[in-house]
């Protein structure tokens, strides 16, 4: 007897759609953009967490970064006081030096990020990104050479004027001709070009259209790049853990920078799971941007769901009379008006789930990010379609219930 009267209400909420397509169509319309909606960010969110974890595998997950304060904690800055780090002295090159003497560390790369603007003839890059490094770079980088190839510890030393550019800038720079040996102003410096550089597909390169990199002396000295700002990227040797390579890192600095035992840490060791996390921070502060503006289209086309459902009890008036003279409780009344507003918003989020699909497979085909639905986006977002119906529908339903079969039987 339930299953018929669930297939009854379903027939009849169709029914009702069928009768009034216009009005249906603008009450279903707030629903698909709603459901739509957040089909459409789960999967660019569900995308963009999984680039992150491929690059940290890529890029080795137990590597971490010495910097001269955490920039993944919030800090308020004073004009007074200056900021909270303001205290904690410069990483030191000589620091790298040290901390390569570790038995857990492979390497310890210098590095300093920045931009400038690239020029070659006719042709202009406006800020691009230049990271600039020490040797060794790529223990710590994803990607592969295409054409040239890396500078060595002799470039570093020299701070010779040498460049490697990623594939995208030397495609817009140079276009057909070899950009190998050729050579390009940054900032109005004159650089050799001297590799080209195709970076590992992950969600940071693809934010990043056009970049470079070079020795970080030479930026230092032609680019005026802040070395107040320099940070390591540490590299742990073989099978070492993570916990194991931070803990002699952090000894070994503390003992270099003549720290007492009370003293706190005037350095910050970022784990590559914490830049992960600051990052996930900020697309769930977008998600949640993002669910309130779909909630504002639900919360349009829930008002049209009361709007359409008051408008069907008006026009069943009679219907519910009868239905109530033959012996139908307030309680299946309720119930038949309920699933059949619950069947109206259904159809809008399985048509807005069809409407985020169909977009998160245009991100996936128009953009690097490999964006996809997760379950459970798929079923939160039906059980929120689902749940709008029956919220919304609730007046009517009471309404329709409540109607005195007498009455009812007498309108006209």
């Amino acid at each position: 007897m339930r299953l018929e009267s669930l297939r009854e209400g379903a027939m009849l909420a169709i029914d009702q759609l069928r009768a009034n397509k216009l009005r249906s169509a603008l009450t279903i319309f707030g629903i698909v953009v709603g459901v739509a909606t957040v089909m459409m960010m789960s999967a660019v969110i569900a995308g963009i967490r999984t680039s992150i974890t491929n690059e940290l595998a890529a890029a080795g997950p137990n590597n971490f970064f010495m910097s001269r304060f955490d920039w993944n904690a919030v800090r308020i800055v004073s004009e007074d006081r200056g900021p909270p780090w303001g205290n904690n002295p410069p990483v030191a090159v000589s620091e790298a030096a040290e901390l390569e003497k570790l038995p857990t560390v492979r390497s310890a790369i210098v590095g300093v990020d920045g931009g400038g603007d690239f020029e070659f003839d006719k042709e202009r890059v406006a800020s691009a990104q230049i990271w600039s490094r020490g040797a060794g770079w790529r223990d710590y980088t994803t990607g592969v050479f295409v054409a040239g190839h890396d500078f060595i510890p002799a470039d570093v030393d020299a701070a010779r004027p040498v460049v490697i550019l990623t594939q995208p800038l030397a495609e817009k720079l140079f276009g057909p001709l070899d950009p190998i040996n050729r050579m390009v102003r940054i900032r109005g410096q004159a650089f050799r070009v001297i590799g080209v550089f195709s970076m590992g597909s992950n969600i940071f390169a693809n934010l990043i259209k056009y970049g470079a990199f070079m020795p970080y002396t030479t930026a230092l000295k032609l680019l005026d790049f802040d070395d107040e700002m320099l940070g390591i990227f540490v590299v742990t040797a073989g099978d070492v853990t993570q916990e194991r390579a931070i803990d002699q890192v952090t000894a070994r600095l503390r003992v270099v920078r003549g720290l007492r035992p009370a003293d706190p840490n005037n350095f910050a060791l970022i784990k590559q799971e914490e830049m992960a996390k600051t990052f996930t921070k900020v697309t769930d502060v977008f998600f949640l941007v993002m669910l309130a503006l779909s909630s504002v289209a639900l919360m349009v086309g829930g008002v049209g769901v009361v709007a359409i459902m008051m408008i069907a009890v008006t026009e069943r008036t009679r219907e519910i009379g009868v239905r109530k003279a033959l012996g139908a409780t307030r309680h299946e009344n309720l119930w038949q008006f309920l699933f059949e507003s619950a069947t109206v918003t259904f159809i809008g989020g399985a048509i807005g789930m069809i409407v985020g699909g169909g977009g998160a497979f245009l991100v996936t085909a128009l953009t690097p990010l490999s964006a996809y639905v997760p379950f459970g986006a798929i079923v939160a977002a039906l059980i929120m379609a689902v749940v709008a119906g029956i919220a919304f529908g609730m007046w009517p339903a009471w309404r329709a219930a409540r109607l005195d079969p007498v009455v009812a039987l007498r309108y006209e």
